[in-house]
């Protein structure tokens, strides 16, 4: 009974030395740290609502009402869309001004605006990572997109090649094959006087789809599409699952973690199967490398050759593996968004849709699109850019600072995260002028630079050292895809189509794209 006795004494003396620390690091967590970093950004100028510690506070639920109201609602092609789906930011930098900060949780996040200021985000990758991942989002977006250091260096140089121009000339017959089977089912579905109603946006999520599984897997392509399936159904796993709010959720064995879990795990089987199939073929001299996955092995070979002949040099398979499922997210994603906005905004704007389609006559006429004739698509170009400045795929960039860092006249501490809002910056009328917010192409008529004026004020696939390595990729698939289209039909939006852009992964149309085409 003594013993007993000593034994809880002990233990009860434990809990009570561990409680006050537990209770002093909960009350820094949640109080005295953001409060202290709130009166370094007050004391360099910037503005924002205080911090409060009550995440029930009437009036953020209030405002999370109006904002989930004005994103639910349709409006106008040509209305301004960064309230519906940049909510906090723009009513910052509204009540605030561009040099504001907003808080999420217990981080405030600084607003960089200045062209300058971004510019210098962009170009020390060292100061300015990108923030922690949800563990979740392993799923997703690990890989390049996600690694810093001496690790993004090594998968940089290994994966370059994979998208030199060079290379991707190669991949343009793929690009045609996956448009002409997409226009192939359009046509069948047209009524005997050659029109359709069709929403293209399904549809233009399956032609993306359909190029990265032949692009990416060239001969194995029917695993590749098998292997997208399955990332389709975790995407959808996580987007409709009800407990993320829940501490270490992820954890749990319910049905859904479970089914994620089991997905994941027949993702890198199957992929592991093609690298191995791959591999084999090489050794044996019979692989081609005009695919995605054969030159990111090849690089990787060449890699593992190098000075002592170290393993670790390159890539591991899982490695790998998360390479190939980011070819599948960034150029699906990325490009499809891109294809559905362009045509939805030449719908409404058809003196830009025939416009583009006579530069495409005179370029092609009606034969498939060739690369030298890409190159001199001015008209299409600049149609491109101007949708990817109004319907960037991603509407902002954050970066989280660990340690003190001077950014321009400021000192930013340790602890907060910088927001580079993109679609915001896309249409500051200081800087593109009053018809910043309007569709109009003929303002890169003499490229990104003459409009930007040098500046760092357009970056839809980022900018400096950790540009999107595949925005060339990207670019002459839509190139490729709306030079067919423009050569096969005219089209303009139905009077059913509601405009509510919404973020899911990337900026979509919440309700699709109903669009009326018409046989040319």
């Amino acid at each position: 009974m003594e013993l007993f006795s000593t034994a809880a004494i002990w233990v009860l003396t434990v809990i009570l030395a561990v409680i006050p620390i537990w209770a002093w690091q909960m009350l820094n967590s949640f109080y005295l740290k953001p409060k202290r970093l709130e009166r370094v950004l007050r004391g360099q100028g910037l503005q924002g609502d205080p911090y409060k510690l009550s995440v029930d506070n009437p009036k953020q639920l209030y405002m999370l009402k109006l904002q989930q109201e004005a994103k639910s609602k349709s409006i106008g092609l040509s209305d301004d869309v960064t309230p519906h789906i940049f909510s906090a930011a723009q009513q910052t930098v509204n009540k605030y001004g561009k040099n504001s900060f907003l808080w999420e949780g217990t981080t405030p996040k600084v607003i960089i605006t200045d062209p300058e200021q971004i510019k210098e985000v962009f170009n020390k990758m060292q100061d300015f990572p990108k923030p922690k991942l949800n563990p979740l989002a392993r799923f997703f977006s690990t890989g390049l997109i996600q690694y810093e250091g001496d690790k993004w260096t090594k998968h940089r140089k290994i994966i370059s090649p994979a998208f030199h121009l060079e290379k991707l000339k190669d991949m343009l017959p793929a690009f045609s094959q996956s448009c002409h089977d997409m226009i192939s089912k359009w046509k069948e579905m047209l009524s005997s006087d050659g029109t359709s109603e069709i929403d293209v946006w399904p549809f233009l999520q399956n032609l993306t789809c359909d190029v990265i599984s032949r692009t990416a897997f060239g001969s194995s392509y029917a695993e590749g599409t098998k292997i997208f399936e399955l990332l389709k159904r975790q995407a959808y796993l996580l987007m409709t699952s009800t407990h993320t709010n829940i501490p270490l959720w992820w954890l749990l064995p319910i049905a859904n973690n479970r089914r994620m879990k089991e997905i994941d795990r027949d993702i890198c089987d199957s992929v592991e199967a093609i690298i191995k199939k791959r591999e084999e073929a090489m050794m044996n001299g019979e692989a081609t490398v005009d695919n995605l996955l054969g030159i990111l092995l090849e690089s990787n070979h060449i890699e593992n050759q190098g000075p002592g002949n170290s393993k670790t040099l390159g890539m591991t398979n899982k490695e790998v593996i998360e390479e190939c499922k980011l070819f599948y997210l960034a150029g699906q994603e990325t490009t499809s968004v891109l294809l559905v906005w362009t045509m939805v905004l030449l719908g409404r704007y058809p003196e830009w849709q025939e416009r583009a389609r006579q530069e495409v006559l005179q370029v092609f006429g009606n034969q498939n699109p060739n690369y030298d004739g890409l190159s001199r698509l001015k008209i299409v170009t600049m149609i491109l850019y101007e949708v990817l400045r109004l319907y960037p795929p991603a509407v902002y960039f954050n970066r989280a600072l660990r340690k003190d860092v001077k950014l321009g006249n400021l000192s930013l501490p340790a602890g907060i995260q910088v927001s580079l809002p993109i679609l915001l910056i896309h249409q500051d009328h200081d800087i593109w002028g009053d018809d910043a917010k309007e569709f109009n192409p003929e303002r890169f008529s003499e490229g990104i630079a003459k409009v930007t004026k040098g500046q760092v004020s357009y970056f839809p696939f980022g900018w400096g050292p950790r540009i999107c390595i595949g925005q060339n990729f990207a670019l002459l698939e839509a190139k490729i895809v709306l030079s067919l289209l423009l050569q096969n039909f005219s089209f303009e939006l139905s009077p059913a189509y509601a405009h509510v852009p919404t973020t899911l992964l990337t900026l979509q149309p919440k309700h699709g794209a109903p669009i009326i085409l018409h046989k040319l």
